[in-house]
């Protein structure tokens, strides 16, 4: 039991993301791959449903003690993801699939007056390739519609110039029953013909306004005529459509051999992910965490990750693609750094997955037991995030009458004050009793500082106040593009109610609630931290303004005055010689004209 539990444990750092997942046994064997909508959900469901497997789940549950991961643009990647591992690695718990058994594709042959129709098997000599589809009703969908949009030809003649002129071929019943132009008998000039070929590849790649167009013209001409069945078939088509996505970059015709390595760095650890393309398709995966010893550079560490997947065995020149740039030409490995395109997104697919790492030692790493962590849990449901606020930030306003505006920063983690990490702001750029300009501006700050200097954002964002200082607050994540990327809630002081950017109802967590509880905490802490901060430079400025009133005293003059009399009373009530001695004779006389208020 104890084995289950900690892995049960364990599971709450996966991440709510789609993905595959897979469990190794105890001599570290790969025996069963999984894909996942919601990879924690999936993977947490083995752990907590008791009797509620066949045999053989509940024997691989017994025999699983480690779990890893892969993360995945969408469910379709996941889909295709899990295929390639499972054909390659032939887990022990998994049904074998065959090779010669494979995702469609759509090819457009190269040859003259091409053709367009599904294959299972690729070869990349014959044409261009399109797809994989997961579902053979989209792909089939896609062909029905290119073919009712362009007169492309279905029979395999060979229709060479000469073969033409010779007249070989008849026309057939496509072409009587308006499917096909007839290029059979020259009936259909070859540049026409390429032009439709052209269009159908525009669909195919993904651009599928025109289709969507052309579907919702039919659809609305069939309604106007009341002929709403045939409208209706229409509107399913471009439901489909929308569904429909034509590429993947899990399995990708023109990636050939390539390899992907990622690396994130840490003060101590280093989080890399690797990732083998063959023949267009990911069959290995592998994320791990490395403890720097000495000085290493990030070129390095990924050297010594690409020597522990044996990149070596394979045939040089070796691609890699890397998110930093470094020379690996002795070991006839060329790397580059791609910025745009899908080798860009392969690299992105392979950082994210350093980075959940990172974020899953980080938080394994914290001292959260019992209540603490109980309580930062309950936060997370009551407020329905993605993450486990270990890191929060939460902001404050103060001014008295509009005079002196200054506001604060409070930071905890792990549910405790990190009051290394609070913040004083002095209002810079608003006028007046303006709150909700104020806490514009501190936002925007705080975070366009975090950014510049390449620090880790909070888990969550508290705003002391309504919707008006939440609004605020949202606008200045807006404007540093990161909105969408940290939660952010705000308190109401009356009611203890909770406010969602861009939601009309506030949330209302029961009183006696740890979660509230912790909330209000942090919240009265940003106050006290508000107030104490404005008090001191309030009084400080009253103290001093009272001096630098006086012609001829500044900053420095008064300073030396109240470093010597100790305080303003004793300033008044000294005699003038005494004052010439510390001020001079002229800034004395100047003291003791001077009528106080």
């Amino acid at each position: 039991m104890k084995e289950r539990d900690a892995r049960i444990q364990g599971c709450e750092l996966l991440p709510e993301k789609p993905g595959i997942y897979k469990f190794f046994n105890s001599v570290n064997n790969l025996i069963y791959v999984g894909k996942a909508k919601n990879i924690k959900k999936r993977v947490f469901s083995y752990f907590t449903k008791k009797g509620h497997y066949n045999l053989k789940t509940t024997i691989l549950v017994q025999e699983t003690v480690k779990v890893e991961f892969t993360i995945a643009e969408s469910e379709y990647d996941a889909f295709l993801l899990e295929n390639n591992l499972i054909k390659e690695n032939q887990p022990r718990y998994n049904i074998l699939l065959k090779d010669d058994k494979s995702f469609p594709f759509i090819c457009i042959v190269n040859e003259r007056f091409p053709r367009i129709f599904s294959t299972r098997r690729m070869i990349a000599s014959q044409g261009k390739y399109f797809g994989p589809y997961t579902s053979v009703v989209a792909m089939n969908n896609v062909l029905d519609l290119i073919r009712k949009l362009y007169k492309i030809r279905t029979c395999k003649y060979n229709l060479s110039e000469k073969n033409i002129k010779a007249g070989k071929f008849k026309l057939c019943l496509e072409y009587h029953l308006g499917n096909c132009l007839g290029p059979c008998e020259n009936l259909q000039k070859e540049e026409d013909y390429n032009k439709d070929i052209k269009q159908a590849e525009y669909i195919l790649k993904g651009h599928l306004g025109v289709v969507r167009n052309f579907y919702k013209q039919a659809m609305q001409k069939h309604a106007d005529r009341l002929e709403y069945e045939k409208a209706q078939l229409f509107k399913e088509k471009i439901a489909m459509l929308e569904k429909f996505k034509s590429k993947s970059i899990i399995v990708n015709p023109k990636f050939s051999d390539i390899h992907v390595c990622t690396i994130v760095l840490d003060e101590k650890e280093a989080f890399l992910n690797y990732l083998r393309i063959q023949n267009g398709a990911i069959n290995f995966t592998k994320t791990t965490r490395i403890k720097k010893k000495l000085d290493e550079s990030s070129g390095e560490l990924i050297k010594y990750m690409l020597y522990s997947v044996n990149i070596s065995d394979y045939k040089p020149p070796i691609k890699l693609l890397c998110n930093i740039r470094f020379d690996m030409l002795k070991e006839k490995i060329v790397s580059s750094v791609p910025t745009r395109g899908d080798k860009r997104s392969l690299v992105d697919l392979s950082l994210k997955n350093a980075l959940q790492l990172k974020h899953e030692y980080m938080a394994s790493k914290t001292k959260l037991k019992g209540a603490a962590r109980e309580t930062l849990i309950m936060l997370k449901q009551d407020l329905n995030l993605k993450e486990i606020p270990f890191h929060i930030e939460c902001f404050d306003n103060s001014n008295l009458m509009g005079t002196h505006p200054v506001a604060s920063m409070v930071c905890f983690k792990n549910g405790v004050p990190s009051k290394k990490n609070y913040r004083h702001y002095n209002i810079r750029t608003v006028a007046g009793p303006d709150d909700y300009s104020s806490m514009r501006e501190i936002v925007y700050r705080r975070y366009k500082r975090i950014l510049e200097e390449s620090e880790k954002l909070p888990d969550l964002i508290i705003i002391d106040g309504g919707k008006g200082q939440l609004s605020s607050a949202t606008a200045a994540l807006r404007e540093l593009d990161i909105y969408g990327k940290i939660p952010i809630v705000g308190i109401a002081k009356r009611l203890e109610e909770i406010y969602f950017p861009e939601d009309s109802y506030p949330l209302h967590i029961q009183k006696k609630s740890a979660s509230l509880r912790l909330i209000q905490r942090i919240r009265d802490e940003a106050h006290r931290f508000a107030i104490t901060f404005h008090r001191n430079k309030r009084s400080k400025n009253t103290f001093k303004s009272k001096l630098e009133d006086i012609p001829g005293v500044g900053k420095t003059t008064a300073n030396k005055l109240l470093r010597h009399f100790k305080s303003l009373r004793k300033i008044k009530a000294t005699q003038f010689d005494e004052l010439k001695s510390v001020a001079g004779p002229w800034l004395a006389q100047s003291i003791r004209d001077h009528e106080w208020k």
